[in-house]
C-alpha cells in the first residue's frame, strides 16, 4: 500500500513501502515504518505532516514524463463526451508518457496502447508499474500498420498526423463507436476533419480552458499564471 505525507500547504511526498525516513525540503522525517495511517508526524525542523494512504490520483501526479501529457481537464472531456465506463474497450495511438492510457485503464474494461518510440514505450512501462495498472496492454508498434483489436468502443489519436489513421481506426471501431483526435494546432484539426470521409460524423471540436482562483479571506481573484492552451479535442462517430 502506497502512503503519502501531506501538510497544510498541500505539499505532498510519496513514501515508499520500505522507507523508514524521508528527506524533504521541510527537513528529515524519521520512523515512518512505525507511524500509523492518519497520524501526525514531524520533521527534524518542526514541520508537521499527516501520513495518509496515497490514492491513485496522488500516484498519478508523480508519473514520469518523457513526452507532454494530456492534462486532466482534457481527459475529463474525453471521458464524458464518449461515455467511457467499466465496460468500454479503448485503443489509443501515441502513448507518450502513458498518462491518458493509465487513467482510462482505471475506468475501462481494457485499454490497448500503441507507441512506436521505444524510449516512450519504456517510460510508459515504468508508469504502469508505478500505478499498479492491470487493464492496459502496451504495444511497441507502429499504429499506422493497423490495430489487432476489433469492435472497440473508442479510438483516441494523439499523433502529429491523425488523419493518416482514420481508415485504420475505422476498421477497429464498432458502428456507433467514437474516434477522438487530440491536436495542439488548428491546421491539424482542419486536416483531420476534412479527411474524415462519409463513414464518420464530426460531432464537435472543443478546447478546454482552465482558470484557477486564489482565495484568501475576501481577496478572491484568478491566479496570475493561468493554465494555457494544451490542445484541441475533435470528437467523431462511426456511422457506417
Amino acid at each position: 500500500m502506497a502512503k503519502m505525507l501531506i501538510n497544510d500547504k498541500n505539499k505532498k511526498f510519496i513514501v515508499k513501502d520500505d522507507a523508514d525516513e524521508l528527506h524533504t525540503n521541510y527537513g528529515l522525517i524519521k520512523n515512518l515504518k512505525k507511524a500509523k495511517l492518519n497520524s501526525k508526524v514531524k520533521s527534524n525542523t518542526g514541520h508537521e505532516f499527516t501520513l495518509i494512504k496515497a490514492d491513485f490520483i496522488d500516484l498519478y501526479r508523480k508519473i514520469k514524463r518523457k513526452a507532454q501529457i494530456i492534462p486532466l481537464k482534457d481527459i475529463g472531456l474525453i471521458i464524458t463526451e464518449t461515455g467511457l465506463n467499466k465496460d468500454s474497450i479503448v485503443i489509443e495511438a501515441g502513448a507518450g508518457s502513458g498518462a491518458l492510457g493509465c487513467f482510462l485503464a482505471k475506468i475501462c474494461s481494457k485499454v490497448y496502447s500503441y507507441e512506436i518510440r521505444e524510449d516512450f514505450y519504456n517510460v510508459v512501462k515504468k508508469n504502469i508499474e508505478h500505478l499498479g495498472i492491470e487493464k492496459l496492454v502496451l504495444k511497441n508498434k507502429d499504429a499506422k500498420k493497423g490495430f489487432n483489436e476489433k469492435d472497440v468502443d473508442v479510438v483516441i489519436l494523439d499523433l502529429p498526423d491523425p488523419w493518416e489513421l482514420i481508415n485504420v481506426a475505422k476498421k477497429s471501431l464498432k458502428i456507433g463507436g467514437f474516434l477522438v483526435s487530440y491536436s495542439p494546432t488548428v491546421p491539424q484539426v482542419m486536416d483531420f476533419v476534412n479527411k474524415l470521409g462519409d463513414g464518420f460524423l464530426h460531432l464537435k471540436t472543443a478546447e478546454i480552458i482552465e482558470r484557477e482562483w486564489d482565495i484568501k479571506d475576501r481577496k478572491v481573484r484568478p491566479k496570475s499564471q493561468a493554465i494555457g492552451h494544451s490542445g484541441f479535442l475533435t470528437f467523431t462517430r462511426k456511422i457506417k
